[in-house]
């Protein structure tokens, strides 16, 4: 098989743990035969700096050419002070909207190599943890109408959260589907005690269920849920929620692991093409320095590998391998502990990739 990859380096480390997942990928593609084209394109800070805009049409048009698209990072302190619709970020919204990308899937999975690094007590957390957060990416209050008016204490600022029927049945049936392979649970995450859109995301979401039978259904509030990760984060499989519940429920998510260089993410369009990056930042103060750590990226390629190609034996491949590299000790500064190897971020790469 032959696929086409849209790679956005972009910023800071991106370009760095780009190239160790390009590399992982090359040698999945040796080991079972498939072939990968990469083109690479410019997106966020560098691309201001090239171009005067965060996303080039000739970004954007390759990205709607290719099977999937492999992001680094994107951002720093350096483009801090421009418009908001002029900054890096922006870019990556862009990218969402205008590639449909309407469903995160974030992982939040604690590694058993890695269980001294979570910030909760042994028995809290247990020998693992293994939670994937289905969020909803192009609806609710970061696209709704928003503006600035006069009010009776001055200047007021407003923002929208409006969803339909539509966004949310097709975002809750990507999160039943999903739970259909893991544990067969999902908790949907609302404030229907208190929001209008909440209440109807609650209706439509019962609604789906009644199409899945073999997948318990739980309603939560997002209150309730902030405390209950960190209570007992054993008691999730699947939890699928709003755009802005959903930023923040994947970020406690991913930090109770204490490892967020460990954590990948998919972004997904109706069918199988998605947008593959890892959830950490730019960290610009390492970049160019050989101290990133490239296997959140390498596992976005993973994911790429599964949802967007259909391949589970190749990403259960790269899954392992990576498994295997910390079994055998290795770790990047950001989880090195005592008794442990040091290695920069070309070394873990490579490691990965010979593992495969």
């Amino acid at each position: 098989m032959e696929y086409r990859i849209a790679v956005l380096p972009g910023d800071g480390i991106g370009p760095e743990v780009t190239e160790q997942a390009l590399l992982v990928l090359e040698q999945v593609g040796r080991r079972f035969g498939h072939s990968f084209r990469f083109g690479k394109l410019l997106a966020g800070g560098c691309a201001i700096d090239a171009t005067g805009t965060p996303l080039p049409k000739e970004t954007l048009d390759e990205c709607m050419k290719s099977d999937a698209v492999l992001l680094g990072a994107m951002g720093g302190p350096k483009w801090d002070s421009l418009p908001g619709d002029k900054r890096p970020e922006a870019g990556l919204l862009g990218l969402r909207g205008s590639l449909g990308l309407f469903a995160n899937l974030r992982p939040a999975i604690l590694n058993k190599e890695l269980r001294d690094a979570s910030t909760l007590r042994p028995d809290v957390i247990g020998e693992s943890m293994d939670i994937m957060v289905v969020r909803e990416l192009t609806g609710g209050i970061y696209f709704g109408e928003r503006g600035r008016r006069a009010g009776k204490m001055g200047q007021e600022a407003y923002d929208t959260e409006s969803y339909s029927v539509g966004e949310v049945e097709r975002i809750a049936r990507i999160a039943f589907e999903i739970a259909r392979k893991r544990s067969g649970k999902v908790t949907s995450v609302d404030k229907a005690n208190v929001l209008e859109s909440s209440r109807l995301w609650r209706e439509v979401v019962t609604e789906v269920a009644r199409d899945y039978p073999d997948v318990a259904l739980e309603h939560m509030y997002v209150d309730n849920a902030a405390m209950q990760l960190v209570r007992n984060p054993k008691q999730f499989d699947v939890i699928v929620t709003t755009n802005m519940f959903g930023d923040i429920l994947s970020d406690e998510a991913s930090m109770i692991t204490g490892s967020i260089g460990m954590l990948p993410s998919a972004s997904l369009a109706e069918g199988r093409f998605g947008l593959y990056e890892p959830i950490h930042g730019s960290a610009p103060d390492i970049a160019g320095q050989d101290k990133a750590n490239p296997l959140a990226t390498i596992l976005s390629v993973a994911m790429m590998l599964r949802y967007t190609m259909q391949l589970e034996d190749e990403a259960r491949a790269v899954e392992k391998a990576v498994d295997r590299v910390l079994e055998e000790g290795y770790r990047t500064g950001d989880i090195m502990s005592p008794g442990k190897k040091l290695v920069g971020t070309r070394e873990m790469g490579m490691l990965v990739a010979g593992y495969i």
